[in-house]
């Protein structure tokens, strides 16, 4: 079984009686490390691209390749999944 498919625990409910009251902290914590994830991931998105642009032709030609390849299975795996 799957990550995908598992129950949620009840350690993961947030609707306990234990945390009826919510840390006013806990919000503005997440949000920065929301905001974190969001700008590191800007920067390698930024980085890929630049090493991206610099290949000669038949390398990307190639990465393209690979990667129609790898989201074609991903989208018949799906499929299968869904009955579609």
């Amino acid at each position: 079984m799957t990550d995908l498919y598992k129950p949620i625990s009840e350690e993961r409910n947030h609707n306990t009686a234990k945390d009826s009251q919510p840390d006013p902290g806990a919000s503005s914590n997440e949000t920065g490390r929301t905001l974190l994830i969001g700008f590191l991931g800007g920067i390698v998105s930024a980085a890929g691209y630049l090493i991206y642009t610099r290949l000669p032709e038949e390398q990307k030609d190639k990465l393209n390749q690979q990667v129609r390849t790898v989201v074609e299975s991903r989208v018949n795996e799906f499929r299968s999944r869904m009955n579609f």
